[in-house]
């Protein structure tokens, strides 16, 4: 029988605090050292803060016409110039940021949760697997664009619409990366150990071979929110996305691309914005990618 007296146990708990605080300043230094994620980031934030306050510091309204001015170029009063109804295109871009970015969020955090639960379950259990993945096929046989349009065109133009049909069209992907790591981690030695000792099916599933694929399944989510935005933007544009006259980067393109040669800011500002988000998103999965495989080239070397 072994007898440990409180300093001991108090000498434990402080390596255990240690660890934990070398582990925490080893993290952060890769963080800071991963230039991609840290650009990645800041656009990010940036964003994020655009979205939120440009509509409050804005003293126009995204929805207020004003006829006399219409197609006003940028100037000191209107900073993105107005679009073909005078309206003020600085709050209208604004707002579309917080339409977009949030499409995006929903549709990358549904497809986490439901690919996920497709994922795990496909691999652990065969029948499903060829049930769920023969559907995964048929879904992915249609371009993504073509099958958002075709699900919007039985829903209708509404922003949870669109959020429900670009979800179904990641599905999918999302799905097939999760089983791919699941199907390796289900025949890991201790997986085999786990079943032999009795235990359930839920028990392996989330508590051992779930936490093994959270790091590509978090990788892979902040791509399909690029593409979510993309896709956002792209039916918006053709008119089955956000239904006018609610500001969003696509319908705001669709305007512009009336009067391009006469208002370039009307294409310019929304597709740069378009361009950035897709890029931060892009360049934060990148740096993320890094920083969770531990395999990784610009890992730190101690």
């Amino acid at each position: 029988m072994v007898i440990t007296n409180d300093a001991q146990v108090n000498e434990l708990s402080l390596l255990e605090k240690n660890v934990k605080k070398e582990r925490r300043k080893l993290l952060v230094k890769r963080f800071v050292s991963n230039k991609t994620l840290v650009t990645g980031t800041a656009m990010l934030v940036f964003l994020t803060l655009f979205s939120f306050a440009g509509p409050l510091i804005s003293q126009f309204s995204p929805l207020d016409i004003d006829p006399a001015n219409r197609l006003q170029g940028p100037t000191a009063e209107h900073w993105f110039g107005t679009d073909n109804f005078g309206r003020d295109l600085f709050s209208r871009v604004a707002s579309g940021a917080q339409v977009s970015m949030g499409v995006g969020l929903s549709v990358a955090v549904l497809t986490a949760i439901i690919g996920m639960v497709i994922g795990l379950y496909a691999a652990y259990y065969s029948i499903l697997d060829h049930v769920l993945m023969r559907f995964s096929d048929a879904l992915m046989a249609f371009p993504d664009i073509l099958l958002a349009i075709a699900i919007m065109a039985v829903l209708g133009p509404q922003p949870v619409n669109v959020v429900i049909a670009v979800t179904l069209a990641k599905i999918p992907v999302v799905a097939r990366i999760v089983r791919s790591s699941a199907l390796v981690i289900k025949e890991q030695t201790y997986i085999e150990a786990m079943r032999a000792q009795g235990a359930s099916s839920w028990r392996i599933i989330w508590r051992h071979i779930l936490p093994n694929t959270v790091s590509p399944l978090i990788v892979q989510v902040t791509y399909v929110f690029a593409i979510a935005i993309i896709l956002e933007a792209a039916l918006s544009f053709l008119g089955a996305g956000v239904p006018a006259p609610d500001p969003s980067w696509g319908n705001i393109l669709f305007d512009g691309k009336i009067v391009i040669y006469n208002a370039w800011w009307m294409t310019v500002f929304p597709g740069a914005f378009i361009v950035l988000a897709v890029l931060a998103l892009n360049l934060f999965g990148d740096g993320l990618r890094d920083l969770l495989d531990p395999h990784s080239n610009k890992a730190i070397k101690e």
